[in-house]
């Protein structure tokens, strides 16, 4: 199983202190979207979540998975820049 790498990363503010993660792969993804996720699991989290684990199942690409995250950081309010 490979992991693949975001074209570009993906920064999101981690906590509530302005403190930026930058997510740049599929586990680094799943393991913040499982870990780290600040507030409310809702669709987009999900779908998130969902796109990493058919990406490592190699049924999505990983622009696929940098989008649906993109999505979901965007909605909880933590995405920076983009």
């Amino acid at each position: 199983m490979q992991n693949p790498k975001f074209a570009p990363p993906v920064t999101v503010r981690a906590s509530t202190d302005g403190t930026q993660t930058v997510i740049s792969d599929i586990y680094q993804c799943s393991s913040f979207l499982l870990r780290n996720w600040p507030g409310k699991r809702g669709p987009a989290h999900r779908a998130a979540l969902q796109a990493c684990h058919d990406a490592s199942a190699d049924k999505k690409p990983v622009s696929s998975v940098r989008r649906a995250f993109a999505v979901a950081a965007r909605e909880a309010g933590i995405l920076v820049g983009q």
